[in-house]
C-alpha cells in the first residue's frame, strides 16, 4: 500500500470505517471452489497489506482484496462493512494466515476489528481468505512526547497514543530496523506502522520510520 490511512474521528481517534483505506482493487472471480494457501498469492507481513497487488505465484489464481470493519462473526465467515458502503463475507480457512500486531490465529478475530484480507473470490461472492491483517494501520504523524512505553504523536491534529510493544523497532534514515528508540525526538515527523486497538483508539506500535 503506498498511501496511508488517514481517517480519524471527531475526538482524535482512528476511525473504523476509513482505518487504512486504499482502494483495493478486487478483479475477476475464479470459476472453481479453489481454496488456496498464502504461498499462492504472496506475502504475509504487515508491510505485504500496504504493497501494490503483485501477481500471484498461481497463474490460476487470481487474488481480490476487501477492508472494513467486522460486525459479526459466524462459523468462520466474518461479516465485514466496507468503508465505501459496500459488503463482504470473508470466509476464514485452515489455511488463512492472520496478523495482529503479530502472525497469531484466528480466534484473536474479535467483532469490532478492522481489516485488510487478501484471498480469492468464492462461486457464491464470499471471499476465501488467504491473509487477513487486523487493525493494521500506516499513518504520517509527528512525535509529540515520548514515555519508556509510549509514543505520543499528533495526526491529523488530533492525539494518537503509540504503545510500545515487544514487536516495536525503529528505523533511521532509511537504515535497517532497530530495537534501540533512543534516537527519537521530539517534532520528527514519523510513519508509524502498527495495529489499532478500538477499545482505546491508540495504537500498537509494530515500526516507526523517522528521517526518510
Amino acid at each position: 500500500m503506498s498511501s496511508s490511512p488517514r481517517g480519524t474521528s471527531s475526538h482524535g481517534t482512528p476511525s473504523p470505517r476509513r482505518l487504512g483505506r486504499r482502494g483495493f482493487l478486487g478483479s475477476a472471480a475464479i470459476g472453481g471452489a479453489t481454496i488456496v494457501g498464502a504461498s499462492a498469492l504472496g506475502a504475509l507481513d504487515a508491510d505485504a497489506a500496504f504493497a501494490a497487488p503483485g501477481p500471484s505465484l498461481d497463474p490460476a489464481v487470481t487474488g481480490v482484496f476487501a477492508e472494513g470493519r467486522i460486525g459479526a462473526i459466524r462459523g468462520g465467515m466474518l461479516h465485514v462493512a466496507g468503508s465505501l458502503g459496500e459488503t463482504h463475507r470473508i470466509q476464514l480457512t485452515n489455511a488463512t494466515s492472520v496478523w495482529k500486531v503479530r502472525p497469531t490465529v484466528v480466534d484473536a478475530i474479535e467483532v469490532g476489528d478492522g481489516l485488510y484480507a487478501r484471498g480469492v473470490r468464492m462461486p457464491d461472492g464470499s471471499i476465501a481468505a488467504d491473509a487477513v491483517w487486523v487493525n493494521i494501520v500506516n499513518l504520517y504523524t509527528e512525535i509529540r512526547g515520548l514515555t519508556k512505553d509510549r509514543i505520543h504523536l499528533s495526526h491529523h491534529d488530533h492525539e494518537l497514543v503509540g504503545r510500545v510493544v515487544p514487536e516495536t523497532a525503529a528505523s533511521y534514515a532509511g537504515g535497517a530496523l532497530t530495537a534501540d528508540l533512543t534516537r527519537l525526538r521530539i517534532g520528527q515527523p514519523a510513519q508509524v506502522l502498527g495495529a489499532w486497538r478500538p477499545s482505546d483508539g491508540s495504537v500498537d506500535v509494530v515500526r516507526v520510520t523517522v528521517g526518510h
